[in-house]
């Protein structure tokens, strides 16, 4: 017998009992051990922040890494599913600072970076309860007891490894650079850092004077017009940057009568803008405005500009050596072009030490367009990478050396140097004041606003970024650019335009990475420097650094330890204990070495997973790289949108400098005199990962982006405690593909659980209610067999192990409808697996939906007379038993790896509960159904497909009428566009005839008896080919016979008409056609087939359709009642409507066969209960099509005839 069904058992209770079996039995543990030998399939963790709370996204990435793994391991791989804990860097610094209370990067200094850097190692680990939870609950199988986590030592070291291996090929450097700088934090970050934190801003965009100088210095009467969305940049202003190719013109203000110089192409725009209008005075090029000479805005660095050396803070002075060293010049033809202008006016290219300054000159700016501004663009190299190669051309060309102009501290606030109102103020907040000072002094023409994107810290979102001068350390990727791109162009990326769009495009405007932090708590870079000669070593390991000659420092740590028995050993290799750490110098006796205080961008940590993960550090042999080498490359990685500019990039970058083609030469010429090759080194494209599955991004319920200040999703535990995970799991993976925005919506999760999870439990509740009643146990129906079968292998109850039981019949031996839903679950395993071969998880999941709706209104419904039949052992009821059973068995297998609670339940209660340890412990322990070719039976499934199709329209029909189904009608009439099929469906009008609740089926070649049809142009696609004669096209279609131009588009694939006098040709792709139904007729349409339905009720037919209500209405009460299946009832019924009293006895008998009633009567005719005992009186007030009734109900229970032994009434 199976399992008896609690029909108050949540899908949430059930998944919590799915869950502790999984734990009590280590499933997973047994699914790796099942396939010791089996080949691979490797699947990569990206690893979250375990000090941050889990929340709806993270489902998502979580429900789909757990689904491809599953789906592979029942495919017969074996898959190891380590996580990860992501535990360095920003976002856990920023939550311990909100903890303390503090923010900068003194107040940090100021607590201490020792017990700073133990809370960030606690803080790791604060949420880690609610991930685990979120984890099992979600049903995601991973070994979290096993997770790498990035702050251990093997991990820590493994990076190291690979950094040193990049410094020892002169790939990892220190340089000066303009950065995107976090002010507030003290340090840089990288451009996958950057691109994270992008969002819409309103900036003031100000149009200012510059006034022109004459030879003598003196401010002439003309002014350049220049355009800046960064205010805050203008006292630090060096250069007006033009175009050489533009045309510019010096105008007059009308209004003002003010010279000023523009953009010739930008004059009617800036009128526009400005309200004012400019009369031309004359014209020239942008090369003739190279070398003029103007006054800065501000005066502070220009009263200095005659001094032999220029004051500045120590934080932001470079020498030429210094901040030229990692520039691009730029091309030799605007080298030279600008060195002849220079020639021309000034005599000399160089200019002695005792000339003016060579700043505040109009330069060239190839970079500068006439997309918006004045065409003229202010200059500061500061603050911009354009600003400063012009800055370092500058310095290619004369003499003295142009200092850079930088009146901003690191901190972000102004210096001295600033203006007097400003200094010591974050320089974003001082916009307002400069705008109000320039305009006060008259040199601000324009101010608006301007809506663009700007970068904030990925982490702090209130912090916008600036662009800023300072030394870093960099790895070179821009050298592996190529590389990067061949590897990617192996990728398998889903959505593909990932690999050329976003990711892609990325790619090839790489930069060097920005590696290093300013920061505390991060991998610290393993660089040792010399502190006399400035020379550097890298360093792989904490053991091959305290193996150094004369290492010290150590006790540092050992104190620490000492004083504090809890700290992890793995914090000896972080600040500060790994700073105290010190050697002696191979470049200089009696010097030591000392590590550089910087740490690395978190996203290189992540990015070294691959190999990090198992501490490999290119050790020859080992375990660590026969761990490596089995999980690499992956085949499977998925996370979301924005994980492009991290931890892919990182993963890809890495992997390409470690492993590429590039890689691979720069190795075999560091390896003197070995010819060994390693597996590693011939690795081809593409690596790290081989299929990548981006998401989408995760919205709100209002369909904007997730807020917990705005409230608008609900917590997935809510969620979870309210509906189950499988409806979350099925919602996210059937709904849309994985890479489109998805709308967090309690409601649609909810109502993926009618759609398809109720619908294949209630089929299981169907079959287990009826096989219990009748007796069927397919274990006693194999049980002549089970002496065959190995424990060694359990039995999967595969289709050829159900089939040697002797009341499994052959299915060419069995009926139609048995035959057609085994055709179509085969076919449907086969479209799964196809599918899901490709990463299409939405599309195998529309595929089981289609075949689980089929199963449930089709296939059961049909099929109700043969369950519900007396014999139990009849050929057809035992057919029809084995059928849905083997339907249930394999559509548990095959939904196993998308709802994989409900799947287990299934596979417990239909397999487990009455074969016990003979068969799968799990369904998660079978083979994955493939489907069997022989079964499916195609012109069947078509002609099942189409008789389907023509009741569905039918029902169609019946609500645009609205006329219910319980309404039986006269006839149905079916005109098909194909009629290769209208012989079978003749032979089975009775199937359409029963489903429609109609009296006749009728097949028709002449719809223009039943509808009227109407020919429409396709506006968008005729658009562009009638123009102007579209109009009058409609008019022409709608005078003309709808039937008759369909007929002429079906003989001859198009419509001729003519049109004021042109003949025009329309294709079927250019017309809609709509059909009307004609008076007395219901239709609807589709695929080529159309339904007519007679809407005429006579009386006889409105009888049966009360009747029919009727038994709607009892069977709805049997239901509230909770009575079984098998129940017996009683019915009184008061009505003062003749026609329901007519009705009800005229079908009295088929009324009482359908509810199972041994009795039916109308007040006065007294309901008998003596022939047993009853339930008390149900006194109901029902509507039956509209009209009021009473109802009383009871159930009966029949007495057996003592002398027969038969049961009576």
């Amino acid at each position: 017998m199976f399992p008896s069904i609690d029909k108050h058992e949540t899908f949430p209770a059930r998944e919590l009992a799915v869950g502790k079996l999984w734990r009590d039995a280590e499933i997973y543990h047994k699914s790796l051990a099942a396939r010791a030998e089996a080949p691979p399939f490797v699947f990569y963790e990206g690893p979250p922040t375990a000090n941050g709370m889990p929340h709806p996204g993270h489902c998502l990435t979580r429900a789909i890494k757990d689904l491809f793994p599953r789906y592979k391991t029942m495919r017969g791989y074996r898959c190891e599913r380590k996580a990860g804990w992501d535990t360095h860097g920003l976002p856990v610094e920023v939550e311990v600072c909100k903890e303390l209370g503090i923010h900068s990067k003194e107040e940090i200094e100021a607590f201490g970076i020792e017990p700073f850097i133990q809370k960030c190692q606690q803080s790791v680990w604060r949420y880690m309860q609610e991930w685990r939870r979120l984890t099992e609950r979600l049903g995601f199988w991973v070994d979290l007891d096993a997770a790498y986590v990035t702050y251990h030592q093997s991990y820590v070291e493994s990076v190291w490894w690979s950094l040193k291996t990049l410094f020892d090929r002169g790939l990892l450097y220190r340089g000066h650079k303009i950065v995107w700088w976090w002010a507030q934090g003290g340090t840089a970050l990288s451009a996958g850092e950057v691109g994270q934190g992008y969002r819409q801003v309103a900036d003031p965009s100000v149009y200012v004077k510059f006034p022109l100088l004459d030879d003598d210095g003196n401010i002439t009467d003309t002014s350049l017009l220049v355009w800046t969305t960064t205010p805050w940049t203008l006292p630090s202003n060096q250069f007006v940057a033009v175009n050489r190719y533009l045309q510019y013109i010096t105008v007059r203000d009308e209004q003002s009568g003010e010279k000023l110089i523009i953009a010739g192409d930008l004059r009617k725009e800036l009128e526009a803008k400005t309200k004012r209008t400019f009369i031309s005075e004359s014209t020239c090029s942008g090369r003739d405005l190279l070398e003029r000479r103007y006054r800065p805005p501000f005066d502070s660095f220009w009263q200095q500009r005659t001094r032999s050396q220029w004051q500045y803070p120590d934080a932001h002075v470079y020498s030429q050596q210094e901040a030229t060293s990692n520039f691009q010049v730029v091309s030799e033809n605007e080298t030279y072009e600008e060195t002849q202008a220079i020639d021309l006016n000034r005599g000399q290219v160089f200019l002695d030490s005792h000339s003016p300054d060579n700043s505040w000159q109009v330069v060239l700016g190839d970079f500068v367009t006439t997309a918006s501004g004045t065409g003229l663009v202010h200059i500061a190299p500061a603050f911009g990478e354009d600003d400063m190669r012009i800055l370092e051309r500058r310095r290619s060309l004369l003499e003295p050396d142009p200092p850079l102009i930088n009146a901003v501290a690191p901190n972000g606030t102004f210096t001295d140097e600033g203006p007097e109102y400003c200094r010591g103020r974050w320089v974003k907040d001082c916009d307002k004041d400069i705008i109000r000072d320039l305009k006060q002094r008259g040199l601000l023409f324009h101010q608006e606003q301007y809506l663009h994107d700007y970068p904030f810290c990925w982490r702090a979102e209130q912090d916008p970024l600036i662009q800023y001068p300072r030394e870093s350390w960099f790895i070179r990727t821009t050298e592996f650019k190529d590389q990067m791109l061949a590897n990617n162009a192996k990728i398998n990326w889903l959505p593909e335009h990932i690999r050329d769009g976003r990711f892609g495009k990325f790619l090839e405007s790489n930069v060097d990475w920005a590696l290093s932090r300013e920061r505390y708590w991060g991998t610290p870079l393993p660089i040792w420097v010399c502190e006399e000669t400035g020379q550097m070593e890298a360093i792989g390991s904490y053991d091959e650094l305290i193996a150094k000659p004369q290492a010290a420092g150590m006790e540092v740590w050992d104190d620490a330890k000492k004083a504090n028995p809890a700290l992890p050993v793995d914090l000896r290799i972080h600040k500060p204990y790994i700073d105290a750490v010190t050697y002696e110098s191979p470049f200089a006796q009696g010097a030591r070495m000392r590590r550089v205080t910087e740490v690395i961008d978190c996203w290189y940590d992540s990015g070294a997973m691959p190999f990090a993960q198992w501490g490999y550090q290119g050790q020859e042999r080992g375990p660590e790289r026969d761990r490596f080498t089995a999980q690499f490359p992956a085949d499977f990685i998925s996370e979301a949108l924005d994980q492009t500019r991290g931890w892919f990039y990182s993963q890809l970058a890495i992997s390409t400098m470690l492993w590429g083609e590039k890689a691979r030469v720069a190795r075999r010429e560091t390896r003197v005199g070995k010819t060994r090759n390693s597996e590693l080194e011939t690795q081809n494209y593409p690596h790290p990962f081989r299929n990548c599955i981006v998401l989408g991004l995760m919205l709100g319920e209002d369909g904007q982006k997730m807020s917990k200040s705005k409230r608008n999703y609900r917590e997935p535990n809510e969620i979870f405690d309210k509906y189950g995970a499988d409806a979350l799991r099925w919602y996210l993976f059937a709904n849309q593909p994985p890479w489109t925005s998805i709308r967090y919506s309690e409601e649609a999760i909810k109502d993926s659980i009618p759609e398809f999870l109720l619908r294949l439990w209630n089929v299981y509740s169907f079959f287990t209610i009826y096989a219990n009643i009748d007796e069927f146990d397919p274990a006693q129906e194999l049980v002549a067999t089970r002496s065959d079968w190995s424990l060694k292998r359990p039995v999967q109850l595969s289709a050829s192990e159900l089939a040697r039981a002797a009341t499994y019949r052959p299915i060419a031996q069995r009926s139609e409808l048995d035959r057609w839903v085994l055709s179509e679950l085969n076919s449907t395993c086969a479209t799964v697996v196809e599918r899901m071969d490709v990463y299409d998880n939405f599309g195998a999941c529309q595929a089981i939906t289609t075949f689980v709706d089929g199963l449930s209104n089709w296939y059961v419904r049909r099929s109700r007379d043969r369950f519900w039949a007396k014999e139990k052992r009849s050929l057809d009821k035992l057919d029809a038993y084995w059928t849905l059973y083997e339907c249930l068995i394999t559509i548990t297998k095959l939904s196993a790896p998308f709802v994989p609670f409900l799947a287990e339940r299934l596979w417990q209660d239909l397999a487990v509960a009455i074969f016990g340890g003979r068969v799968a412990e799990s369904v998660h322990l079978c083979e994955y159904p493939t489907g069997e070719s022989a079964v499916v039976d195609r012109p069947l499934c078509e002609q099942m497909e189409l008789v389907r199709l023509i009741t569905s329209l039918g029902r169609q029909a019946r609500n645009a009428a609205e006329i219910k189904v319980r309404q039986p009608l006269s006839k149905v009439e079916v005109i098909l566009a194909d009629s290769t099929h209208r012989g079978w469906l003749e032979e089975h009008a009775a199937v359409i005839a029963d489903e429609l609740n109609v009296k006749a089926v009728e097949f028709s070649d002449q719809p223009e008896k039943f509808v009227d049809h109407e020919v429409v142009p396709n506006f968008k696609l005729l658009g562009p080919k009638l123009g102007k004669l579209l109009p009058k096209l409609k008019g022409v279609l709608a005078k003309t016979n709808g039937s008759q131009l369909l007929a002429e588009l079906r003989d001859s694939g198009q419509i001729g008409l003519e049109i004021e006098g042109q003949q025009v040709a329309l294709t079927a792709d250019e017309v809609e056609i709509r059909i009307q139904a004609k008076p007395g007729w219901a239709s609807a349409h589709d695929k080529g087939v159309v339904v007519v339905l007679a809407t005429e009720i006579t009386a006889e037919l409105l009888a049966e359709g009360l009747a029919r209500d009727f038994i709607r209405v009892i069977q709805d009460e049997r239901k509230n009642m909770g009575l079984a299946f098998t129940d017996r009832i009683a019915i009184g019924i008061t009505t003062e409507s003749a026609e329901l009293q007519e009705a009800v006895v005229q079908w009295a008998e088929f009324i009482k066969k359908e509810v199972l009633s041994v009795q039916l009567g109308f007040e006065g005719q007294k309901v008998q209960t003596a022939i047993g005992q009853s339930s008390g009186p149900s006194p109901l007030e029902v509507s039956i099509h509209g009209i009021p009734a009473k109802l009383s109900i009871r159930r009966v229970e029949l007495k057996e005839n003592s002398s027969s032994g038969q049961s009576t009434s």
